[in-house]
């Protein structure tokens, strides 16, 4: 995040296996220092195999985003421009193409990364999150 760069695997299952690999990948991309990750409530992420992981890995910190606030993880900011800029409209004819055409955009992001910055006022996202408290109490 701080130098803009991506570390990204196309796996073919979502399990708590694959994240561990991808975890053993930050690992070995990341060399030294503290590693913090935002993760989303994925069971796959809490899973118990992992939280062992995590035991053993103590430069590693998770934090968790509430439910239902994916805006909150800059991730999806990632996966929207991935989206959008090459998967949008694409034509692949096999899985071994999507995978290609997001390796490939991985490695152009790369090539010329850019820091994360966020641009979101503190105070509207407040606002907001208090106003769709009041309309959720509202409901009950």
């Amino acid at each position: 995040m701080l130098e803009g760069k991506i570390v990204g695997r196309c796996m073919q299952r979502h399990g708590h296996q694959e994240f561990i690999r991808f975890l053993n990948a930050i690992e070995a991309e990341v060399p030294v220092g503290k590693i913090v990750l935002v993760l989303d409530n994925y069971a796959t992420h809490k899973h118990p195999k992992v939280r062992a992981w995590l035991q053993r890995h103590p430069r590693f910190v998770f934090h968790y985003t509430p439910a239902s606030a994916s805006w909150l993880n800059a991730v999806e900011g990632f996966f929207a421009k991935l989206t959008k800029r090459r998967l949008k409209r694409g034509v692949f004819r096999s899985i071994v193409d999507l995978q290609a055409a997001i390796n490939r955009f991985l490695n152009e992001i790369n090539d010329n990364p850019q820091p994360f910055t966020w641009t979101a006022d503190p105070d509207k996202i407040i606002a907001a999150i208090r106003c769709g408290h009041q309309v959720l109490d509202s409901i009950h």
